[in-house]
């Protein structure tokens, strides 16, 4: 992976075949960018019902902000609530028996992080590689790796350094079993 703000030529060769570079590319019905943001993907899922993909989102405020309203919006049409109406969110979720939709992202997120983190797979690899290039000025876009460690640290209190519990799958399978029912309020 190459990060520069400049349009780079990169060639990317699997076996015989030269693969063409591309601005966004759609990889297991997740859409990559050339600029490295997930906005685009973010807003295409909002519509749709969110399914997959929402392993790989970097939550920012805003990327929370936005699909707790996207929920709410559709829970609020469900139960036959307006804003008028001024029903609480937690109501609405006890009324209808949903967990909030941040909780089932953050737990897909930590689920994933699961298959990641065993040894000697190329998805392990890829997720501890560091890229190449200069970044651009400025505060740098926080990682997926930063964001997932801080999550697993903040929700189950696993130390970053001690991500490697993650890799045997009984244990974190009964560590993600224990989450709380609601995501810590940002």
């Amino acid at each position: 992976m190459v990060l520069n703000r400049k349009k780079v030529e990169c060639l990317l060769q699997v076996k015989e075949e030269i693969l063409p570079q591309v601005e966004e590319l759609k990889y297991l019905r997740v859409l990559f960018t050339s600029e490295g943001r997930m906005e685009q993907e973010i807003d295409r899922r909002i519509g749709a019902v969110v399914k997959s993909g929402k392993v790989l989102w970097v939550m920012t405020e805003r990327t929370r902000s936005r699909v707790q309203a996207a929920e709410m919006s559709f829970l609020r049409r469900v139960a036959g609530f307006s804003l008028r109406d001024r029903v609480r969110s937690s109501a609405i979720r006890e009324e209808l028996g949903v967990e909030p939709l941040l909780l089932r992202v953050e737990k897909s997120q930590m689920r994933w992080l699961g298959h990641l983190v065993p040894p000697r797979r190329l998805p392990g690899e890829v997720f501890r590689a560091c890229p190449s290039g200069r970044r651009p000025p400025g505060r740098p876009r926080t990682r997926w790796r930063d964001y997932v460690s801080r999550l697993v640290w903040e929700r189950l209190g696993i130390p970053p350094d001690e991500l490697e519990v993650a890799g045997e799958r009984e244990v974190w399978a009964s560590l993600l079993r224990l989450l709380p029912l609601r995501p810590d309020p940002r």
